[in-house]
């Protein structure tokens, strides 16, 4: 590692520093049924509230001044916010609808082969962010994953953007913040009012959600641990020093009253 890259991963000191906890759904021992119905299930969660609503006109704007037509989203879960939000871009884009291929390290592939039904693309093979293939190319997405890497290996996302010279577009749908904190202890009601309308149904995902309630624990936790290790807009920035030619543009974006959190870069 060079210097100016050992230098890029301190980040801002804070009176709230982030921890890099563990959250449950990373861990490879995990079963993958349980898996599966926690991504279906924050997949659903974004779809429902829409934080990332206000990202759609950046990503407009960055496909237009780039004249790129494809969007490459890394680790995408349960597909995450689209397709609905290839919908909210093709507004703010004339009606131009881009193509958007959904890429993960450990896919969801009943929830990818869900999304083809809508016209989203999916990679036939698992993708690490840290080092795309170059035969995906496009404008780089990724939502409510950056949180779970390391500092070490979120520079290494934004540095492999960088090498590569295509835009980059970070949104993470919490903050760090009390108020967030604070709301975490309700994570488990939201999962019993959600999971009924989670389609398509699954015995399994009823099974652990009410008769043996696993996942709104696991959904629970892992929430907390994301509020806590969530990058502040600061942090994103002293992520991407020494990534030199680029605009870098972080900061907090608001919808229905409440923040998430972003950052933006594409060559100079």
């Amino acid at each position: 590692m060079s210097n100016v890259d050992a230098e890029a991963i301190q980040l801002p000191r804070t009176p709230w520093r982030r921890r890099q906890l563990f959250e449950l759904g990373d861990q490879p021992w995990l079963p993958e049924t349980l898996r599966r119905a926690e991504t279906d299930y924050l997949a659903a969660a974004v779809r429902l509230t829409g934080p990332f609503t206000p990202l759609a006109p950046k990503i407009a704007d960055v496909l237009d001044r780039t004249g790129a037509d494809r969007i490459v989203d890394l680790a995408s879960g349960g597909a995450g916010p689209w397709p609905g939000l290839a919908a909210q871009i093709a507004a703010a884009r004339g009606g131009r609808v881009p193509a958007v291929t959904l890429t993960d390290l450990y896919p969801n592939q009943r929830a990818f082969d869900r999304a083809r039904a809508a016209g989203l693309d999916h990679a036939a093979r698992p993708v690490d962010a840290r080092a795309v293939p170059e035969g995906l190319s496009g404008v780089r997405t990724m939502f409510d994953a950056l949180h779970h890497l390391s500092p070490v290996d979120a520079r290494a996302v934004l540095a492999d953007a960088h090498r590569r010279r295509v835009p980059i577009v970070i949104g993470e749908a919490m903050t760090r913040s009390w108020p967030i904190l604070l709301t975490t202890p309700l994570i488990p009601l939201f999962v019993l009012l959600l999971t009924p309308s989670i389609r398509p149904w699954s015995g399994w995902r009823l099974l652990f959600t009410y008769l043996i309630p696993i996942l709104p624990l696991i959904i629970w936790w892992d929430g907390l641990v994301s509020c806590l290790r969530t990058y502040r807009p600061a942090e994103l920035l002293a992520l991407t020093r020494g990534l030199d030619g680029y605009r870098w543009e972080a900061g907090l974006l608001r919808h229905k009253g409440v923040a998430m959190t972003y950052l933006v870069g594409e060559p100079a």
